[in-house]
C-alpha cells in the first residue's frame, strides 16, 4: 500500500480534570449529549495526555487516523510512510512526530488559573526542548455564556502575597489580580508561556500548542474536582510553580494590542480568501491559517497540514483521491501532496494547522 492522499482524523476525546464536552458530543452525533470531564478532543498529537491517576491509559492523547478502512494511531502511520507524510526537513528537526498539538476544547466551566513553561524555561528545569505556548482560535459560545478569558496579570500582585493566596486558596485574592477579557467566535489570540491565563466558561474553541501537557494550576478545585497534589505544581512545590509566571502587569488593551491577532493575507489561486494567522509575528512553534472558499480555488504548503472545516461544506482533492467535508470534519493531507484543490458552492471555511517551519537547506 503507498502512502494514502488524505487521512480522515477520528474522534479522540481525553479526560481533563475540569468539565465539558457537550459540544462535542453533539459533533459526535450522541443522542444525550452531556457535560463530562471529556471536554477536549486531541485532534493531532503524538503526545501522550498526563493525568494523575490514568497512567493504566497508555494511549491516551495519540490521535486516530483512517484511510480507507485502515485505522491507525498517527504514531503508526508515521512509521510506515514518515518522510511521504512529514518530509525530511521536518523529520531532521523534530523527528517522527507532529511538532505540535491540536484540540478542540470544549468548556462548561473556567478552568483552574494556570501556567505554562517557555522554551528557555522547560529546557532548564523540565529537560524538554518545547514549552507549552498556545494559540485559540475561538469558534464558538454556548448561548448561556458570556464569554472570556483571563489572560496576564492586568494587577500585578506582591510575590508572596500571591503565594500565600495559593496556599490558602483564597479564590478572592487570586482572581484579583486578573480581569476578565470578552472574547467572541472569530478571535484569534496567542497565549505565551509564563502567562497566568484560564479560559471561561461555556467556550468552544480550537487549540494550537507546543507538543507538551505542562501546566502548573494555582486553583485545586473546580467543578467538585480537587486536584491531587501531583497534579496542581507537576510534582514540584509551588515555588516551583512561582518561578513559571512572568510577573509583568499588562492591561486589557495591551494584550489586545500584543496577543490578539490580526490577518495577514496569502496567496490563494481560485475564489475565496486565505490568511495567516499564527506565524513568526507571533511564535516559531506553529502556524494556522483560515481559507475561505467559494467557488474553486488551489492551495500549495511547503508542510503536512490538517484541515478543519468550521462553516459550511465542500470536497478536497488531494493527488487522486477527493473526499466530502461537512462542517467539524478534519482531515491531514502529507508533505508528499503539496497542491491541493478545495471546493464549494455554497461557502465553506477551515482552519488548517501547520507544524513550525523548517529550515531550508
Amino acid at each position: 500500500m503507498n502512502c494514502p492522499s488524505i487521512f480522515r482524523i477520528e474522534a479522540n476525546r481525553v479526560w481533563r480534570t475540569y468539565l465539558g464536552g457537550r459540544t462535542l458530543d453533539e459533533i459526535s452525533g450522541v443522542e444525550k449529549p452531556v457535560d463530562s470531564h471529556f471536554p477536549e478532543d486531541w485532534i493531532l498529537s503524538t503526545t501522550l495526555a498526563k493525568n494523575v491517576g490514568r497512567e493504566e491509559f497508555a494511549t491516551e492523547g495519540l490521535s486516530l487516523l483512517s484511510s480507507g478502512n485502515k485505522l491507525l494511531f498517527l504514531k503508526d502511520w508515521l512509521e510506515r510512510y514518515p518522510v511521504e507524510i512529514l518530509g525530511e526537513r521536518h523529520m531532521a528537526k523534530y523527528g517522527k512526530n507532529a511538532g505540535f498539538l491540536l484540540k478542540y476544547l470544549d468548556s462548561s466551566i473556567r478552568l483552574h488559573m494556570q501556567c505554562h513553561p517557555t522554551v528557555s524555561f522547560s529546557r532548564r528545569f523540565l529537560n524538554s526542548e518545547n514549552g507549552k505556548s498556545e494559540g485559540y482560535l475561538i469558534l464558538g459560545s454556548r448561548p448561556e455564556a458570556d464569554p472570556y478569558i483571563y489572560l496576564g496579570f492586568q494587577h500585578l500582585p506582591e510575590k508572596n502575597e500571591f503565594r500565600n493566596a495559593i496556599l490558602q486558596q483564597n479564590e478572592k485574592k487570586l482572581l484579583a489580580c486578573f480581569e476578565k477579557i470578552p472574547v467572541r467566535p472569530g478571535d484569534v489570540f496567542f497565549v505565551p508561556g509564563g502567562f497566568p491565563h484560564a479560559i471561561g466558561e461555556g467556550i468552544f474553541m480550537i487549540e494550537i500548542m507546543e507538543p507538551t501537557d505542562f501546566a502548573v494550576r494555582i486553583e485545586f478545585e473546580r467543578g467538585g474536582y480537587l486536584l491531587p497534589e501531583q497534579a496542581r505544581f507537576m510534582g514540584r512545590d509551588v515555588d516551583f510553580a512561582l518561578s513559571m509566571f512572568e510577573f509583568k502587569e499588562r492591561s486589557v488593551d495591551d494584550i489586545r494590542r500584543e496577543l490578539f491577532v490580526s490577518p495577514r493575507k496569502l496567496p490563494l489561486d481560485g475564489d475565496g480568501e486565505r490568511v495567516s494567522l499564527f506565524d513568526s509575528r507571533h511564535t516559531n512553534c506553529f502556524r494556522a491559517e483560515r481559507i475561505t472558499i467559494q467557488g474553486v480555488a488551489e492551495v500549495e504548503h511547503d508542510s503536512f497540514r490538517v484541515l478543519i472545516v468550521t462553516e459550511g461544506e465542500g470536497t478536497v482533492t488531494a493527488g487522486e483521491e477527493t473526499l466530502l467535508l461537512k462542517r467539524f470534519d478534519r482531515v491531514l493531507i502529507p508533505f508528499r501532496i503539496g497542491r491541493i484543490r478545495l471546493e464549494s458552492r455554497k461557502g465553506m471555511t477551515l482552519a488548517a494547522a501547520l507544524p513550525p517551519e523548517s529550515e531550508k537547506p
